[in-house]
């Protein structure tokens, strides 16, 4: 495994260790983490990913966010806060930009679709979540 892919196993690594247990998710946690740059990190995962950390990061909090819409009675409140979102409201548009609904309205159809695929990357050798091809959207 080359320089580029232990980093970028490093990162994903991380942040799925770090994501449900309210620990920093930022670039200037993972910089430290690392020992690399933010702006060398972000390059790197981008170029191995297709997206930035931040990006990544957003949807992994979003995606779990809606698993628990459909599988817990956890108020929207309560995710929202757990998704690291300062408010309903800022968290309620951020899903819905990526969603196309509300999380009301996601919950009241009890269907969970992450946003990106859990698969195997090839080249990093870790677990990861990608794109997926034909995101399911909520009508709204």
């Amino acid at each position: 495994m080359d320089g580029k892919n232990r980093i970028v196993k490093d990162i994903l690594e991380s942040v799925e260790k770090n994501m449900g247990t309210g620990e920093n998710l930022s670039l200037e946690a993972l910089e430290a983490h690392t020992g690399y740059s933010r702006f060398y990190l972000n390059r790197i995962f981008a170029e191995e990913t297709g997206c930035t950390i931040h990006r990544y990061i957003m949807e992994r909090r979003l995606t779990e966010a809606a698993r628990k819409l459909v599988e817990t009675d956890k108020t929207i409140v309560e995710i929202s806060g757990e998704a690291d979102y300062q408010s309903q409201q800022a968290f309620t548009l951020a899903f819905r930009r990526a969603y196309g609904c509300t999380p009301f309205t996601y919950r009241e159809r009890k269907h969970f679709t992450p946003l990106r695929e859990q698969t195997k990357q090839k080249k990093t050798g870790v677990t990861a979540f990608c794109e997926r091809k034909n995101n399911w959207r909520c009508a709204a």
